[in-house]
């Protein structure tokens, strides 16, 4: 099986059984037109991306789209949760245009050595929605003088067993991304309002 993943950087392993092509740019996806899937790492919803990674179409076009949904885009295209740690588990957070792609996706997944999950066609499907959430509950703990930084992810990853801490996974994630996804669902709840210490580390980084 082969894959082609676009990215200006080296990726992870994200499909150990397939032979990935790392190429720089969709520019470039021209020069594949054999491939079984295309997956844009570095995605962003601009129009000559979509213009050039819509004409791999019908092959599987995933794309790293946590906070962009399909409907938003304007292109059946599959969202993958490419977020820093993501792409290296085992399953794979997808949101799939439709059933047709969702048993097309199946039959190619046997082949990659991953498996997916399906998620709604939401901004942060579901597990970014919950990290971001606890990130900016950490946020605003730390930002109320409740806790350090330091104690704050001490004392989620010894009372969840999580392999980082909100504070950290932050990081790891970038700020950037953790607060765009909390503004824009924010529109829909407050409750998502980013901590202002949050934003402000955000606008520093």
């Amino acid at each position: 099986m082969k894959v082609i993943l676009v990215s200006e950087t080296t990726p992870p392993n994200i499909f150990p059984a397939a032979d990935c092509v790392v190429i720089p740019t969709p520019a470039e996806l021209a020069k594949h037109p054999d491939a079984d899937m295309y997956v844009d790492l570095d995605f962003k919803p601009e129009e000559t991306r979509i213009s050039d990674l819509s004409r791999m179409l019908p092959s599987p076009v995933m794309v790293n789209a946590v906070t962009n949904t399909i409907m938003e885009i304007g292109q059946p295209f599959i969202r993958i949760n490419g977020w820093p740690g993501m792409l290296e588990r085992g399953v794979h957070e997808l949101v799939v245009p439709d059933a047709g792609v969702a048993a097309r996706l199946t039959r190619l997944y046997e082949n990659t050595g991953r498996s997916f999950r399906q998620a709604p066609d939401i901004p942060g499907m579901i597990t970014a929605r919950m990290l971001v959430a606890l990130i900016n509950e950490a946020w605003y703990t730390w930002q109320d003088g409740v806790s350090s930084k330091e104690e704050i992810d001490i004392a989620m990853k010894l009372g969840t067993n999580w392999p980082l801490g909100p504070m950290e996974w932050g990081a790891q994630i970038g700020l950037e991304r953790v607060v765009e996804l909390l503004e824009v669902m924010s529109r829909v709840d407050p409750r998502y309002r980013p901590a202002e210490t949050l934003s402000k580390a955000r606008n520093q980084a």
